[in-house]
């Protein structure tokens, strides 16, 4: 049963629901309050609903493709966009896109990126969920000053996933991310591209976020933990409406946010099938009626809309966090046409190899400040992150099981690792529910939860950090450094 409650402390303010028998219920926003809270932007219910088509992100197309390597170049400038009607907004893109172009790769094919910083503020470009050497993962302090360029390779070695790409320069992440410098990174394989799933215009990305827009000027305002964020877009759009046909789509829904959870389901309460999680394809799919997405988490689900009539319209909603006036709507379907469609879900979808027996365990401590005072910090294990210090030595080749727990009573967190993909093997000692016994590299925690996870240490040697992925807390030092020695 689930159980709703809600906590508006002195500074901070959490909502939540717990956990029951192993699987994700929903989870909801929570944030450190800022002493003066922001002054308020317009009512996201007065950003007209379902009034533009929702934007099909471009891919982006490489420079050269010559020795089987795809050079692309990623050139990080301001631009402006009409998001509200009527109004600019002045961004921070990858090659004035909003968001940044979507890449697609493929296993085996090496990818590499010509990075160009034309901001006046210094990034570093992280893909997230990617197995990568050090000096290509985008760490919090190898940043790109302002003017800098550098190339970037991508291996590509590791099985398909549903990754993406941000900026992570440290005390700068939560910001440059929150004006738009993030993007999708499609990696496919041939086991994925033999499976009868949707594809092509099928198969469909779905970014969310939210976003607090200024009275009046439709600028982004931006403040640490700013509850404000009432604004829902999907691919750049607040509320879109998305045309589909009377078939089967695969959706790859991922949460950008900064902070806030979201619980997505159909107004009609009907059935999706999930597939994947942010490592790539679930083992076996399985049918839900809701999904949950922490910030930087990504789910892939097939709807077949062929049961709805042409002409009918059904509502995603977000039933994960109020208000409902605001962002209990997301985007709307639109069934507009008949297709043929001969796509199928296998009962089976992969394996994944054997977990093998752990060589060393330990126990890592999330918390934040949530007494109230005007300026939290974050702690991994009691520190706040200092980029001279190792927090973890880890032998290479090594499979490790960490117990990673929540210990704040009013704010939730989620767990992000660099390099490596994991599996979680209990939540609240019980076994995982089906959307978390995939691949995992982000997984939520609620207050007083404790998820244990075993990764596998076998890519690279050198330095990563591990952090929770409200990257406003990020920010605010919970995060640390792991070293593959």
């Amino acid at each position: 049963m689930v159980t709703r409650r809600r906590v508006l402390g002195t500074g901070l303010a959490a909502t939540g629901v717990g956990l029951t028998g192993g699987s994700l219920l929903p989870v909801l926003h929570a944030a450190a309050q800022p002493a003066e809270r922001p002054a308020a932007g317009p009512a996201a219910a007065a950003v007209p609903r379902f009034a533009t088509a929702m934007p099909r992100v471009p891919v982006l197309k490489p420079d050269s493709t010559m020795g089987g390597v795809d050079l692309y170049t990623v050139t990080m400038r301001t631009a402006s966009k009409e998001i509200l009607p009527g109004l600019r907004t002045e961004l921070r893109t990858f090659n004035g896109q909003f968001p940044g172009p979507t890449i697609k790769a493929r296993r085996g094919r090496p990818v590499v990126v010509r990075q160009i910083n034309s901001l006046d503020v210094d990034t570093s470009v992280h893909l997230h969920g990617g197995e990568l050497p050090p000096e290509y993962d985008g760490a919090p302090m190898d940043t790109l000053a302002p003017g800098g360029r550098r190339l970037c390779v991508y291996p590509n070695t590791q099985a398909h996933a549903s990754l993406w790409y941000h900026d992570h320069a440290h005390h700068l992440e939560s910001e440059n991310v929150y004006r738009g410098l993030h993007g999708s990174y499609l990696l496919t394989d041939e086991a994925e591209e033999a499976l009868p799933l949707p594809k092509g215009e099928y198969d469909v990305v779905i970014g969310i976020r939210d976003a607090h827009f200024d009275t009046g000027t439709g600028q982004l305002v931006y403040q640490m933990g700013d509850r404000a964020r009432n604004t829902l877009l999907v691919n750049g759009a607040p509320y879109p409406y998305f045309q589909v046909a009377a078939r089967s789509y695969r959706l790859r829904l991922a949460n950008h946010s900064n902070m806030r959870f979201v619980e997505l389901r159909l107004a009609d309460d009907g059935d999706m099938v999930q597939i994947g999680s942010d490592g790539g394809l679930l083992e076996r799919p399985h049918t839900t009626k809701s999904v949950h997405l922490s910030s930087g988490e990504r789910v892939d689900v097939v709807i077949d809309f062929s049961r709805y009539p042409v002409g009918t319209q059904i509502v995603l909603k977000n039933t994960g966090y109020g208000p409902v006036e605001e962002i209990g709507e997301v985007l709307r379907f639109d069934v507009v046409r008949t297709a043929s469609d001969a796509s199928s879900v296998p009962s089976v979808l992969r394996t994944l190899p054997r977990l093998p027996a752990p060589t060393a365990e330990r126990a890592i401590v999330l918390r934040m400040d949530e007494d109230g005072r005007p300026d939290p910090q974050g702690y991994m294990d009691e520190k706040v992150y200092d980029p001279g210090r190792v927090d973890a030595r880890v032998r290479f080749g090594a499979s490790e099981i960490w117990t990673v727990t929540n210990a704040n009573k009013l704010v939730p967190h989620n767990f992000h690792m660099h390099l490596v993909q994991f599996r979680v093997l209990e939540r609240n000692g019980a076994a995982p529910g089906p959307a978390e016994q995939g691949l995992k590299d982000t997984v939520v925690l609620m207050p007083g939860d404790t998820v244990r996870l075993q990764a596998t240490f076998d890519r690279y040697q050198g330095e990563y950090v591990y952090h929770c992925h409200m990257l406003d807390h990020s920010a605010m030092g919970m995060m640390a450094t792991m070293k593959i020695v």
